[in-house]
């Protein structure tokens, strides 16, 4: 809980991956409140158990009533992925960003192919991105390497998002004028 506040703070971007990863785990403990106690709760010291019990509960709950317990993300993610594409749209909207302008062209062809290969072309483009950063930490995971080419898409994708998530944090700050 303590490192989504963080993250909340400190990087959308990676706040979104994370919750991401958070609501799989959910998954892969069955959505059972006493699995995830045994799981993951009971990993932590005591003083902390009580505050991540009430946090995975709630993402627990919040999960059912969206009905996201097989598959799909939270309402409060998708509202996060909302704000990003709103301010990405202003961004390249404006005449203002070109660097920003750059890494979303430089990006744009790896995000078309990767539409193109899952099928789903309404998909927005920053879900898109989004998943492909998750299939690559999950990836990861597994200790599985990237093909050259996946790299290449990747670092487009994360130069595009990290930028896109320090003007989120401007923004937020109130340090961002985006009117020309």
């Amino acid at each position: 809980m303590k490192i989504a506040q963080q993250l909340r703070e400190r990087n959308i971007a990676e706040y979104l991956i994370y919750m991401w990863q958070v609501e799989d785990l959910i998954r892969a403990n069955q959505c059972n409140a006493d699995i995830i106690e045994a799981n993951i709760i009971n990993q932590y010291p005591e003083e902390e158990q009580r505050e991540l019990r009430e946090w995975y509960g709630n993402l627990l709950e919040m999960m059912r009533h969206d009905g996201v317990t097989e598959k799909g993300h939270l309402q409060i993610n998708k509202n996060v992925l909302l704000q990003l594409t709103d301010l990405h749209q202003h961004l390249l909207g404006s005449s203002k960003f070109p660097y920003y302008h750059a890494a979303y062209y430089k990006a744009l062809p790896f995000i078309v192919e990767l539409r193109h290969k899952n099928g789903d072309k309404e998909e927005p483009e920053l879900e898109t991105c989004f998943e492909a950063l998750y299939g690559v930490f999950l990836l990861r995971l597994q200790k599985k390497t990237l093909s050259e080419e996946t790299s290449k898409a990747i670092d487009a994708i994360s130069a595009l998002l990290s930028m896109l998530a320090n003007y989120y944090d401007k923004d937020k700050k109130g340090e961002l004028k985006l009117e020309d």
